[in-house]
């Protein structure tokens, strides 16, 4: 039973992976990379991410903005790491509300948040 459910779980993450390097490939090599390291700053941060009210953890959080930025990289619609920020992790598509996190009681816009990781991520490439 442990075997086929962590086989379960490794086919799993292996297609998510994938669904993500699909998603990517409508981005050139610089947005891909920097998109790529946003989402994983997402997903291995401690903070929680806050999205119409409703906490969710940090896996939660970068497998929705995957999702989004799914959608949006097949309609043509983010072509830089500025773009994914603006229009796939910064508000609710639906509500309009700002996505928020939460980061040890200090809680703040996550567009401001992913900007500046993006600028820091930035400085740190040769």
């Amino acid at each position: 039973m442990r075997r086929v459910r962590y086989l379960t779980r490794t086919l799993l993450l292996v297609g998510l992976g994938l669904a993500s390097n699909v998603a990517l490939a409508g981005l050139d090599a610089k947005a891909q990379y920097e998109v790529s390291q946003l989402l994983a700053f997402v997903g291995q941060s401690q903070c929680t991410f806050i999205r119409n009210g409703k906490a969710y953890d940090r896996i939660a959080a970068e497998k929705h903005l995957e999702m989004k930025l799914h959608y949006l990289v097949e309609r043509g619609q983010v072509n830089s790491a500025e773009d994914f920020i603006e229009r796939a992790a910064s508000q609710s598509s639906f509500s309009g509300k700002p996505y928020l996190v939460d980061c040890g009681g200090n809680e703040r816009h996550s567009a401001d948040w992913l900007k500046e990781e993006l600028h820091l991520l930035r400085e740190s490439r040769p």
